[in-house]
């Protein structure tokens, strides 16, 4: 398992969380890690048992107890969605010996149910962190690296190897199977993985009667993957309802699958009553279902600025989600159409971020983020214009053009 394991930036809040909690529930999507992760990091320490099996299944829900018994703390349970009924026995094993801490660590790949049953049963006794697909820091071996406006003025971030590479690693995607091994074929995995979470994941969350249907509102979610998404007329074009479409989405958003992004306004309430932005959590995804194999035509057709957006803001989400913190994103669309793609909510200030598929920046491209910039002083810092290219250079005051590999 070391061999071909990759350090991942959630180890040392994990490790903290552990020995802050009794529990630690470790949520994200089927595939990313998570039990490689824990074990990795506790394999001496606790035992494992894995609640996908229907046999283990059946005997943690027919005697919670006995279960708990023959598998005492500290241990790993994987996938616990499979038996939510166990964490009301899990939370009377904790109160027995509440000051003990990393008694119970727990694995799920379906927020919506997790988090109902984490709150009804382990309320103030878990820590919950996600773990997504690999950052691009992740795997150039960088897991610490910060980003560019958290680094002291005049130390660029290294550049990682392979940058040429870029769209042949969009196409692939960040999944640790695929990157740990590259003969892997990235079209057969992702054809595998959409179908089993189809089965599985959706089937699961919500009573979905047609497959189909729902696997075609998931492709009509590629094709949309960083622009403004109308449900109305997303549900008009799949031919489903209204409310079905939203349940889908949100079937999507708890079980990782896509990120959510609203629009920026300083009125809160504002903001959850726009239309917003869906981006796909893993760029390889998205090629899939668009039906994009060769980085050539990925990079020069017509959804090439999006993978590009999409590759960047996964990115930021990632890395502050792999931090355990919660990634405060949002976009910027002004009446007249004047848009910055990303803007990063870091305390009392704000970030602006542009993205381009041009890898030859201009003066030009920072001119949403002065306009930003502008309207928002004292709270907005320096901006970047993020590109695919290996230029770093200023676009003029408080606009920075940066590549990719250095975000």
């Amino acid at each position: 398992m070391r061999d071909s394991y990759i350090r991942r930036s959630l180890e040392p809040v994990i490790k903290r969380a552990v020995s802050e909690f009794p529990a630690v529930i470790l949520t994200g999507p089927r595939q990313s890690g998570k039990t490689t992760l824990l074990q990795s990091l506790f394999h001496n320490k606790c035992g494992y048992v894995s609640l996908d099996a229907p046999d283990v299944r059946a005997a943690a829900r027919n005697d919670p107890r006995g279960f708990l018994a023959m598998y005492p703390a500290p241990v790993i349970f994987d996938e616990v969605q499979n038996a939510p009924d166990l964490l009301p026995y899990i939370r009377e094993k904790i109160d027995a010996r509440r000051q003990e801490k990393g008694q119970y660590l727990l694995t799920g790949s379906q927020n919506l149910l997790l988090t109902e049953k984490v709150s009804e049963s382990l309320a103030g006794r878990a820590a919950v962190l996600r773990l997504l697909p690999l950052t691009r820091r992740e795997i150039s071996g960088e897991p610490e690296k910060p980003f560019p406006w958290e680094r002291s003025p005049g130390s660029p971030g290294k550049q990682s190897p392979g940058s040429k590479n870029i769209w042949e690693g969009f196409i692939r995607g960040n999944y640790p199977e695929l990157v740990a091994d590259p003969k892997r074929d990235a079209s057969l995995w992702h054809a595998s993985y959409v179908q089993t979470y189809l089965e599985r994941d959706v089937r699961t969350l919500r009573q979905v009667g047609d497959l189909t249907q729902f696997q075609n509102f998931l492709r009509a979610i590629a094709a949309r993957s960083a622009q403004l998404v109308s449900l109305t007329d997303l549900s008009r074009d799949v031919g489903v309802a209204l409310n079905t479409a939203k349940s889908w989405l949100s079937v999507l958003e708890a079980s990782f699958q896509v990120i959510v992004l609203r629009p920026w306004y300083a009125n809160k309430g504002k903001r959850l009553v726009k239309t917003p932005k869906v981006y796909f959590t893993d760029v390889g995804t998205l090629c899939y279902l668009t039906g994009l194999k060769d980085p050539g035509h990925a990079s020069s057709g017509p959804m090439g600025g999006h993978i590009m957006e999409t590759a960047v803001v996964s990115e930021v989400y990632k890395t502050l989600a792999h931090r355990g913190e919660e990634p405060n994103l949002y976009f910027w669309r002004t009446s007249s159409g004047t848009e910055v793609d990303l803007v990063l909510e870091a305390g009392n200030h704000l970030v602006p971020v542009e993205i381009k598929l041009s890898a030859t920046p201009r003066a030009a491209f920072g001119d949403s983020i002065r306009v930003f910039r502008n309207e928002y002083p004292g709270r907005a810092l320096p901006g970047y214009v993020v590109h695919p290219g290996e230029i770093r250079l200023p676009l003029g005051p408080g606009v920075s053009a940066l590549p990719l590999e250095e975000l």
